[in-house]
């Protein structure tokens, strides 16, 4: 069974693709082109750019008044560029940037007094644009025997470049001559890497071939030098413009293999290829059909296409940025990652798997950029429907927030955009509205207006929130009792403590209810946009309001240290207050307890500070402990004097709490 091989390198090239690609943006601009010359050696892109009104002029004289002239990819003389500049025509420059590289090196070493050799064909036009650089002064040489006829003296203060199209192995051979016969002749290697990787693969895979086609205009220089590449390695070579010329029953063999110029645009590359490739095999097989019986059945199966059409096609290919959908056109369409939907973070993957089936609006069908398409349109069309009966209906809507603009934000919802005024945009005040930008939300349509740019929905959040709002916070006070813990959101914070929203009511958590220790602001414990698990405390519906406590039984140092410690315990304790009559020690965070005066020496002394000091840390025994009241004695003296005195009760401690601290 015969099988068919593209070359890795094939059709359009950077330099060609940026020409066409200037010419299109000047027609949606609604510039009226004309071109110096064919934009590309390609009959079928010239012919489809006519269709759109480009003209082919041969100078700038004949340029017409408004007009704006192109430059095309193979490069003018400068003093074409100085007529264009001294008419005060409008041009756009679309010598592909390695010529232009040739330029410079050309007229640099022209004004430095070398003499410039160009290899290459002199008639073409890339080489006459080079040729004018130089004013047109150069030698131009295209065969090892031209070389060799060149004057030494010419050589020893020579510039040699090269049209980009040059073939490889010619270059090289005629270069290795000029070394041979100068060793100080400037040599530029300017072949083009896109050209020398085309031919390159071009000659790896006529090697391997039984027969091979190249595709491109019969006057591009650079598909011709890839049919002598091809020709030399595989004797049933054929060159062609397209499908049409394919020979009847002269391609054979077991392997066939195709590449293409840097002019021809891909789909007639794979009408080529897929009429080599099936047909081929119907012949292998049959026997009795021909390519042209093969190619008219080929062109009536495929579909009519036109832009504003909507069709249904197949994904055959996904990429992070676009997919690739087969509709039954001679090449797919494809849909940029813009065009399936409004959210700007979307991955094609996640929406569209290969084999998947697909409805798209045709955007433009061109035989140079291909068929672009939109599902995003698509979305619109139906979903508009949806967004007219929701504002008829009152119906709420599930979007996203897509877009921050001027004055409100973007909600993409069935597919459709709908304008949110900043005042509708959020329950509450929002300053900075890209914070709500990828929020799931719920809008109503309110309004829909129609002006020069067609019609335009209008949405509020804020009335659905408000709504939703009201109708959970009447299941909560019909449902609210003390102790019922929720779980909430802090909204905001104060002095005196944190806001939480439970669900369509706010709460207060008391700056004294976020923790068991102190805290001077409730920043230290929480911050807006916690999700907490709070319970109440209290609850007035006819204040409206409610009182949230945070702070866990299990984590209460009281509990903890009723766990830990009882009477009679040696325990390491840290300073943290003096007092007239003794010092508080903290046990654990949250625990103080009072060592008193007495009870700090086993000796009298005047002051605590005579023998503490706030922040070191000693070991004391707990001698008291009263549960209820929450106060815990402790003693120093004990473990120097077990038989000491009577140690002070907490009675006596408490009097002493009430005393002032020493300066």
């Amino acid at each position: 069974m015969a099988k068919t091989v593209i070359a890795e390198r094939a059709g359009f090239c950077f330099g060609v693709s940026r020409a066409i690609k200037l010419v299109e943006e000047g027609i949606a601009a609604h510039a009226r082109i004309a071109t110096l010359g064919p934009i590309i050696h390609n009959s079928q892109v010239v012919e489809n750019l006519s269709g759109k009104g480009v003209r082919i002029i041969g100078s700038p004289e004949e340029a017409r008044s408004g007009e704006t002239v192109v430059i095309r990819s193979h490069g003018v003389a400068r003093e074409v560029e100085d007529v264009l500049k001294e008419k005060g025509i409008n041009y756009i420059d679309a010598t592909c940037p390695f010529v232009k590289k040739i330029h410079n090196i050309v007229s640099e070493n022209h004004r430095a007094g070398k003499n410039i050799i160009i290899i290459g064909d002199r008639a073409h036009p890339e080489v006459i644009g080079i040729n004018g650089w130089c004013a047109n002064s150069a030698t131009v040489i295209a065969t090892e025997k031209e070389c060799e006829k060149l004057p030494k003296e010419l050589l020893e203060n020579g510039c040699v470049v090269s049209q980009t199209t040059f073939e490889r192995e010619i270059w090289k051979k005629i270069t290795k001559i000029i070394k041979n016969t100068c060793k100080t002749t400037l040599i530029f290697d300017t072949i083009c890497s896109a050209t020398n990787e085309r031919q390159k693969s071009a000659a790896e895979l006529a090697e391997k071939s039984d027969s091979f086609i190249v595709i491109g205009g019969k006057n591009s220089s650079n598909t011709k030098k890839l049919y002598d590449i091809a020709a030399r390695r595989c004797a049933n070579t054929f060159l062609v413009e397209g499908a049409w010329e394919l020979p009847a029953h002269e391609i054979k063999g077991n392997l066939i293999g195709i590449t293409a110029g840097a002019s021809t645009p891909d789909w007639i590359i794979k009408e080529v290829y897929i009429m080599v490739d099936e047909q081929a095999k119907n012949i292998q097989e049959k026997g009795d059909q021909s390519f042209a019986e093969a190619l008219e059945q080929y062109e009536q199966s495929i579909v009519a296409l036109n832009t504003g059409d909507i069709k249904v096609g197949k994904v055959v290919r996904v990429t992070p940025t676009e997919v690739y959908v087969d509709l039954g056109y001679k090449m797919e369409g494809v849909i940029a990652a813009e065009e399936l939907t409004d959210d700007p973070n979307v991955d094609p993957e996640a929406i569209c798997k290969v084999g998947d089936e697909i409805e798209v609006f045709v955007i433009r069908v061109s035989d140079i950029d291909g068929v672009k398409l939109s599902k995003k349109k698509i979305d619109a069309i139906k979903g508009w429907k949806t967004v007219e009966a929701a504002h008829e209906s009152g119906e709420v809507l599930e979007g996203k927030i897509v877009e921050a603009v001027n004055r409100g934000v973007i909600v993409s919802t069935n597919g459709c955009r709908v304008f949110v005024p900043a005042s509708m945009a959020s329950e509450r005040f929002t300053s900075d509205l890209t914070t709500l930008v990828g929020n799931e939300v719920r809008l109503k349509i309110v309004n829909i207006r129609e002006d020069r740019r067609g019609k335009r929905a209008i949405g509020s959040i804020k009335e659905v929130a408000v709504e939703e709002r009201k109708a959970k916070a009447e299941e909560f006070w019909a449902n609210v009792e003390e102790g019922k813990h929720y779980t909430g959101t802090v909204k905001t914070l104060t002095k005196f403590g944190a806001f939480v929203d439970i669900g369509g009511v706010d709460g207060l958590i008391h700056i004294t209810q976020l923790s068991w220790q102190r805290i001077k602001d409730p920043s230290e414990v929480v911050n807006v946009g916690d999700v907490v698990d709070v319970y109440i405390i209290k609850a007035n519906k006819e204040t409206n309001k409610v009182s949230l406590g945070f702070r866990k039984v299990e984590d209460d140092p009281w509990v903890i240290a009723k766990a830990k410690f009882q009477v009679g315990d040696v325990i390491p304790v840290k300073v943290v207050r003096l007092i007239q009559f003794g010092a508080f020690v903290e046990l654990i965070p949250g625990i103080d307890g009072l060592i008193h005066i007495s009870q700090i020496a086993d000796k009298r002394i005047n002051k605590p500070s005579d023998e503490l000091t706030v922040g070191e840390t000693i070991s004391a025994k707990i001698t008291d402990i009263d549960w209820e009241k929450k106060k815990i004695g402790l003693s120093i003296r004990a473990l120097l004097t077990p038989d000491a005195a009577e140690i002070p009760s907490l009675a006596q401690e408490a009097a002493a709490e009430e005393a002032p601290a020493e300066e």
